[in-house]
Order: structure tokens, then C-alpha cells, then sequence
């Protein structure tokens, strides 16, 4: 690891189904109540719209007269509209749903979390619940995926340090053709980045600069990062949200999925509802739908294609046991992630992310 790398990672350390069913207008989507409206939840969610419809679709079966009305964010926008709109004392939608799951923890520690606990709640998982506020409903490994096309057998990396190696030995070949997250732009992109640095300093610093030497392409969201894959423009992506990466799978058969070897970082999208919400009561009935035993048949099967305790999906290459092996390190929901969020060291991690990738390594 180069000079600059090395006081970058020292530094972190110190800190540390079916479309006729709802209409769609812009970035909201609107699912009309089956037997007629009685009420309306309305959900802000930095979530894809195909991963949350078939949840929706499946909740209004259990009340048939919700119309549920859902707003696709990117984290950061959420984030930025829903903080002004706690400060403001507005009302901005009646469930907020974010895989930049710190960003929630921030929002419920300025006080702009309802409280919610019920017998479905008491089982989500320690790690999975802060104070009743934020729950994780989804089990996501970030995962790497590569163009099965484009890159060799003996080329396909199965840990980070074997990513790196693979940028180090062949620099000329994969110049241009890694991508991953821009974490200036992207809530998801920055949490992962942290708790990567978190996770290993060493082997994420020697990563990051490999990175750099191999001029990785950044954007700001997972599908963007896949849809390089899928042009042709890059042939391998780092740190991408297993539920997007199989999603895309499924529909290009040249896409492979690799969950690490070494350490998987696991993420729990987050839930909340807002202090504000207008419809609480219907907010606690979809949130303890997406905690119940159902709601998570149905995220398994439809919606983001990996659980807790069953096996990884079909064509997935990774440990057969993720929890139980230790290889998989989920990202505790709590006071942790307040770090994450505090100002100054985001900005730092931010500057230094950003320096060692506009200033490559030769």
C-alpha cells in the first residue's frame, strides 16, 4: 500500500408481477386498491421498483382496500427531503424504506422516528433492530459480478485480496473495465466503503489502490454499475447489492455472481416510520408485513433473492454457509452507524476516497 493509501485507511480507522396492477407517473408508482379504496399508505423508498412490487402486490392480498402509493428515491434524496422535512414538522409520506440504512439511524436519532413493536417485530434479529425504530427487513451480501464473457476462468476473483491481485498482475487488460460505487453520490456506496474499511483496513487499502492504478469507472447506483456490465463498457463490478445483481442476472445469462470468500459485508435494507406519518396504523401493518414469515417468503422468492438461513440462489458461487461459516458480517443496525453520518468524517473518508481515485497510482 502506497504512503497515501495507508494514512487514508489510518485515518478511517480513527474515525471509525403484473404491470396492470398499478400505474406509473414519473418516479411514483401507484397501486389502486383491489376491492376500492378505504385508505392510502403512501411509501418513500430508495428501493427498485421491481424489487418492492411484488411485496406490495402481496400485502394489498391481506388488505385489499389500500391503495398504496410508492415514491422511487435515490438514498441521497431521501435522505436530504425526508431531514428537511423532520425539521420542518412536514408530513412526507407514511413509511420510509432505504438500503443507506445509516441514513435511517440518523433520521431516528434527530428524532424523527415513530416507535413500533408488535409480535412480529420481537423476532427480527439483534442486529436487525435499533430501539424499535429502524428495522432491517432484507438480506443482502454485497457481492462482486463479472461478464462471464468477457473474463477468463482463471481471472475470476472469489476474495478481495484475489480482486486486487488480479488488477496488480493484468493492469493493461482491466484499465477502465472495474466499477464500482462513486460514494460521494451514493448512500449505499458510502456505507459499504466504510464498513469495508471497517472490516479489513489492510486488504480494502491495497484494494482501493488497485483501484486506482486500474482507473475504475465509478457511478452512483447499483443498476448503473450493472448496466456498464451489460453495454460491454466494464467486465467486472465490485461491492454491488445481491438482490440487483441477481435480479440482473436473470435476465443476461453472461452475468456470474460471486459472494467472497474472505468476508461478505450483509446488508438489512431499512424500514421506519416517519414521526409524521399520516397513516401510522397502515405503516405498522406493512412494515410488520415485510418482518412476517410471509413478507419474507415473498422477498426470498420475488423481490431480493437471499435470506438469512437459506442456501444462496441458484447460480450464486460463495461459501454454502454464509452466517454459520463466519464469512458473512452483517451490518449492525444501531449507534454505529452514527459515525458513519457525522459530519466530518464523512467528509474526510469522502476526500480521500475521491483523491486516491482521481489521482491514480503508477
Amino acid at each position: 500500500m502506497n504512503r497515501f493509501a495507508a494514512a487514508f485507511m489510518a485515518a478511517i480507522l480513527a474515525c471509525l408481477p403484473n404491470a396492470a396492477a398499478f400505474a406509473i407517473e414519473g418516479e411514483r408508482a401507484v397501486f389502486p386498491a383491489p376491492n376500492g379504496e378505504w385508505a392510502k399508505l403512501v411509501i418513500h423508498g430508495a428501493t427498485d421498483l421491481n424489487a418492492i412490487r411484488p411485496l406490495i402486490l402481496d400485502f394489498q392480498e391481506t388488505m385489499p382496500e389500500v391503495t398504496v402509493e410508492f415514491t422511487d428515491y435515490v438514498t441521497n434524496d431521501l435522505f436530504r427531503e425526508a431531514e428537511e422535512a423532520c425539521r420542518d414538522g412536514r408530513v412526507h409520506g407514511d413509511l420510509w424504506l432505504s438500503s443507506s440504512v445509516d441514513q435511517l439511524v440518523k433520521l431516528a436519532n434527530d428524532g424523527c422516528a415513530r416507535p413500533h413493536r408488535s409480535f412480529v417485530t420481537a423476532q427480527a434479529p439483534d442486529w436487525a433492530n435499533w430501539r424499535e425504530e429502524v428495522y432491517g427487513f432484507t438480506f443482502e451480501p454485497a457481492v462482486i459480478v463479472y461478464d462471464s464473457s468477457r473474463v477468463p476462468t482463471e481471472d475470476v476473483p472469489h476474495t478481495h485480496e484475489e480482486l486486487s491481485d488480479l488488477l496488480r498482475r493484468k493492469p493493461d487488460l482491466y484499465r477502465g473495465r472495474i466499477g464500482t460505487y462513486d460514494v460521494q453520490a451514493s448512500g449505499i456506496g458510502y456505507l459499504l466503503a466504510v464498513n469495508d474499511a471497517r472490516q479489513a483496513p489492510t486488504v480494502y487499502g491495497r484494494l482501493l489502490e488497485s483501484f486506482s492504478r486500474a482507473e475504475a469507472v465509478t457511478r452512483c447506483c447499483n443498476n448503473e454499475v450493472l448496466g456498464e456490465i451489460a453495454s460491454g463498457r466494464i467486465r467486472i463490478a465490485y461491492n454491488i447489492l445481491g438482490s440487483y445483481a441477481y435480479a440482473a442476472y436473470l435476465q443476461n445469462p453472461n452475468l456470474r455472481i460471486v459472494v467472497p470468500r474472505d468476508y461478505a459485508l450483509v446488508l438489512s435494507r431499512g424500514v421506519m416510520i416517519p414521526q409524521k406519518s399520516a397513516r401510522p396504523d397502515l405503516a405498522a401493518r406493512f412494515l410488520d408485513y415485510l418482518l412476517s414469515g410471509r413478507g419474507q417468503r415473498v422477498a426470498r422468492d420475488k423481490a431480493f433473492f437471499f435470506s438469512e438461513k437459506g442456501p444462496l440462489p441458484d447460480g450464486v458461487e460463495g461459501p454454502p454457509a454464509l452466517m454459520e461459516s463466519g464469512i458473512g458480517r452483517p451490518i449492525r443496525i444501531g449507534p454505529a452507524l452514527l459515525a458513519a453520518q457525522d459530519k466530518a468524517q464523512r467528509e474526510r473518508f469522502i476526500a480521500g476516497w475521491t483523491n486516491l481515485f482521481t489521482r491514480p497510482v503508477h
